[in-house]
């Protein structure tokens, strides 16, 4: 089936049916989005709907996700921690202090309630981002000095349901949620895809490459498959 790559939602699968009438959007089951669209429809129609319907999207994407429960003293990412400071009066507000991610809940207000969950989100996916745009371009980089890799660039997604994905234009996405694993985990899929940009398949001849590299990563394939590239 037919791919196109978005900078925000990553991979878009495109299937054509002699049965549909329209184009439409949905969430597969991996969390990738998935467009459907008539025989002989052409694909920009497909990115013209996307560039229209790009929130409606995110609360899509948002509503398929697994439920997150977010605790006081939480741990975010590598640096940051997640702080309830209850108040009188006022509203829900977060703020991003230094390391702290600090929500503060008026009377009446709990941390599950779905609007405070949504501010929390975004807060979240505000320090996930800074934490990887650090961290990332710079592992990045380096592996793939050491490896002999060579890539066009690099962009960043929070939306999509894989932790990276890399175009046959050399373009690596690294999902912003990577920030959450351990540090051997996120060198395996930096590596994964930067294996890509010299084999464009699964290949025997593309896992030689990422086992040349990782000799484990067979084991953090298998540690990978425990956790989801979700916010």
């Amino acid at each position: 089936m037919p791919i196109i790559h978005d900078e925000e939602f990553g991979k878009i699968t495109i299937r054509r049916s002699a049965r549909a009438s329209q184009v439409r959007l949905r969430v597969a089951p991996d969390g990738t989005l998935r467009a459907s669209l008539p025989l002989y429809a052409p694909s920009f129609l497909v990115k013209r709907l996307i560039k229209s319907s790009r929130q409606e999207l995110r609360d899509m994407l948002s509503q398929a996700q697994p439920h997150t429960e977010y605790t006081d003293g939480m741990r975010i990412g590598k640096s940051h921690t997640l702080i309830v400071r209850r108040i009188t009066t006022g509203t829900v507000q977060t703020n991003r202090r230094g390391q702290q991610i600090i929500i503060s809940l008026p009377e009446g207000k709990l941390l599950q309630d779905s609007d405070v969950v949504r501010e929390v989100r975004d807060a979240i996916i505000a320090a996930l981002r800074v934490e990887a745009k650090s961290y990332l371009p710079k592992r990045l980089s380096f592996l793939a000095a050491k490896g002999g890799f060579n890539y066009k660039k690099v962009r960043f997604s929070h939306a999509s349901g894989r932790w990276g994905s890399c175009t046959s234009e050399g373009t690596i996405s690294l999902n912003i949620a990577l920030m959450k694993l351990p540090f051997e985990q996120i060198d395996y899929v930096i590596i994964h895809e930067l294996a890509h940009t010299k084999h464009m398949n699964h290949s025997p001849e593309f896992w030689a490459q990422v086992s040349e590299w990782d000799p484990h990563y067979k084991e953090h394939r298998r540690a990978l498959k425990q956790e989801a590239p979700t916010i």
